[in-house]
Formats: C-alpha cells, sequence, structure tokens
C-alpha cells in the first residue's frame, strides 16, 4: 500500500507500507526512457565488440568446437561429419555467425549488468542490493544452458536424426549446421533463465509460490509449445528442451516458497505494491 507522507524541508513524497521510498524519485518521460534504453543498448554492444575481435581471431577453433557434436555422431559413416556449401559466402558468413553468437556468450555478463541498470531507476535501495547477483546468476544459467545443450542435446540429437537417414547420402550444408547449431545453444541460455526470472519476481513481491504453483499446469502445456518452436521437428529434441523447461521452473516455484518463508509470510502471496 501505498502513502503519501508530508515533508516539512521538502515536497511530499511516496512511501510504501515498509516506510521505504525510491533512492531517486525522479520522474523520467517517455523520451528520457528511449534516451536510457540507447544508452544501455551502445554500453551492451561496446562490450560485445571486443569480444567479437577475440572469438574473430579463435573462428577456427570456435568452429572445431561447435562441429565437435557432429563429429561425435557420424563418427561411424565414411567422412564423418564432413560439411558442404554451395555458395563461396557461406564459410564466411558461417565465422561471422559463430564467433557473434560466441562474442554474445562471453559478453552476457556485461549485457546483464546493463539490462539491470536500465530498471534499477524504478525500483526501492533495497530491491537494488540484489544486483550484482541477479547479474552472476543470470551469466552462470545462461552460460549452463548453453553448455547443457552442446553435451547433451547437439550429440543425441544429431545421433537420433542420423538413425533416419540409414538409406540416404547425407550432404550437411554449412550454413544450416551452423544455423541450427547456434539457434539451439542460444535457446537453451535463454531457457535457463526461468528459475533467475521468477526467482526475481518473487524477490520483488511480484508473484508469489502459490501463483507459480498454479500456473503450474498452462506452464507445462506452454513449455511444450516452446520446445516446438525452439528445436528441430523431433521428438527427441523437442522432449529434451521440455524436460529441463519444466524442472527449472518448479525449481523456482521451490525457491520462491522459500523466500516467502524467509519474510515470514505463511500463505506465500504477492502483495500488491
Amino acid at each position: 500500500m501505498i502513502r503519501r507522507l508530508a515533508d516539512p524541508d521538502g515536497p511530499d513524497r511516496d512511501v510504501d507500507a515498509e516506510g521505504l521510498d525510491p533512492e531517486d524519485d525522479v520522474e523520467m518521460g517517455f523520451f528520457d526512457h528511449l534516451a536510457e534504453l540507447r544508452k544501455r543498448l551502445l554500453l551492451s554492444l561496446y562490450g560485445v565488440l571486443p569480444c567479437f575481435a577475440v572469438t574473430w581471431f579463435f573462428r577456427e577453433e570456435i568452429f572445431s568446437f561447435l562441429k565437435r557434436p557432429l563429429d561425435i555422431a557420424w563418427a561411424s559413416e565414411a567422412g564423418g561429419g564432413s560439411l558442404h556449401y554451395p555458395n563461396p559466402l557461406d564459410p564466411f558468413i558461417a565465422y561471422i555467425k559463430i564467433s557473434f553468437v560466441t562474442a554474445l556468450i562471453l559478453a552476457s555478463p556485461w549485457i546483464f549488468l546493463q539490462i539491470w541498470a536500465f530498471i534499477a531507476p524504478g525500483l526501492y535501495r533495497r530491491e537494488r542490493r540484489i544486483a550484482i547477483p541477479f547479474v552472476i546468476a543470470t551469466a552462470v544459467f545462461f552460460i549452463g544452458g548453453a553448455a547443457f545443450g552442446y553435451t547433451f542435446v547437439l550429440p543425441f540429437g544429431f545421433e537420433y536424426l542420423k538413425g533416419f537417414g540409414q538409406d540416404f547420402q547425407a550432404t550437411i550444408m554449412i550454413q544450416e549446421y551452423v544455423s541450427l547449431s547456434t539457434r539451439l545453444l542460444v535457446a537453451f541460455g535463454v531457457v535457463f533463465e526461468v528459475p533467475v526470472v521468477t526467482t526475481l519476481l518473487a524477490l520483488l513481491n511480484i508473484v508469489s509460490w502459490k501463483q507459480l504453483l498454479a500456473f503450474g499446469r498452462w506452464w507445462i502445456l506452454l513449455s511444450s509449445v516452446i520446445s516446438a518452436i525452439l528445436t528441430p521437428p523431433d521428438p527427441m529434441s523437442q522432449v529434451m528442451m521440455m524436460v529441463p523447461l519444466n524442472v527449472l521452473y518448479f525449481l523456482s516455484v521451490g525457491l520462491a516458497y522459500m523466500i516467502a518463508r524467509a519474510r515470514g509470510q505463511k500463505d506465500g502471496d504477492g502483495q500488491d505494491g
């Protein structure tokens, strides 16, 4: 509940039920928000560019690393997991793509810090204290999700898909392989952010564990749709994304419950600000 308090030495200010007011009571207009967004986007770009320079220098090593799951799946085939291209530009474009995606992963802590800096002005002082843990957790879960996709989903997915082509000669194009692999790695990185986002919402008292638990049945359905969109159309890949999605979601329900208990909220209901 918000109430107005009169300050004899200054203008009235908004104070919530806990007696906390925003650290900087400055209203920002629409164009101020756009200017701040532009600033954060530029700072994010400034963080990605040096990382891109590094990943471009090691592009061949990164490409060999990215191709390893295919080599493992096609190890028993003649020629292994060789890649082909119909256009002379394809290898160059593939190197740019993998260098850029790797740069995004490397710069993810800096990018998430800019995201936090954009939303922080609307938070209370006590809420801003979780900035560093939030940035660290976001980066760790994003990189962990990409690592999970690389270690488990790509090798098993390629092995599973190869079983349908025993009677055919595979001609795997470099552009298609790089696009599929990088899309899956980024998708799993984003998917693994579910507990971070839901825990943040619980910390800010926007949602409660009861609300998250009640939404669980719909989340199972939603996770199947997300998996179908982000993965190849084979059941194996979809299941390998859907299972972590649900495990992470219900893990976040448990985290929200512990947050509510720590606050002494027995009912776990969120409060309206």
